[in-house]
């Protein structure tokens, strides 16, 4: 699996190399860089623009023969705290995409600080998030606490 945290802006050839390879390519949203990113914030239309993000580059990854694409709508990355709530509040609208949904919630500043705590005690705040973005669609969550977003997962699948 390629986790690419740049959407392909990072190495030209990254699409090619995971068609290449064969290998399931995570696709994530980020504007700037890590560095930069904490500047990248102004967003006339949060989800709409992630979402033409997304389809633009799922064409260019099709071109490239990319056949396994995962959309992670980078939370935390070139997002405020309030925009991160927006995200998870329309995740559902993802679903346009026609492509699994990865989600990484765990321990995110969005949740401890709004708790005023800290990562280390954000784990019921971190359960609380997950299980909100798997009613909302997502179909994969990268977590620090597996035993946590595994009862999460196993909850949330009985309403189905």
């Amino acid at each position: 699996m390629i986790n690419d945290i740049t959407g392909g802006n990072g190495d030209s050839n990254m699409y090619s190399v995971a068609a290449h390879a064969k290998a399931p390519y995570v696709l994530m949203h980020m504007r700037g860089t890590p560095q930069t990113m904490k500047h990248e914030t102004e967003y006339d239309d949060l989800v709409g623009e992630m979402i033409n993000y997304f389809h633009a580059r799922l064409d260019r990854l099709k071109q490239a023969g990319v056949k396994d694409v995962i959309i992670d709508p980078g939370f935390g990355f070139a997002k405020t705290i309030k925009q991160n709530f927006e995200l998870l509040q329309n995740l559902q609208r993802f679903r346009i995409l026609e492509k699994p949904l990865l989600v990484g919630l765990s321990r995110k500043s969005m949740i401890w600080r709004t708790l005023e705590t800290t990562p280390e005690h954000a784990l019921n705040g971190t359960s609380v998030v997950n299980t909100i973005a798997l009613l909302k669609g997502a179909s994969i969550l990268r977590v620090h606490d597996v035993r946590a977003a595994r009862e999460a997962i196993t909850l949330t699948s009985q309403l189905a």
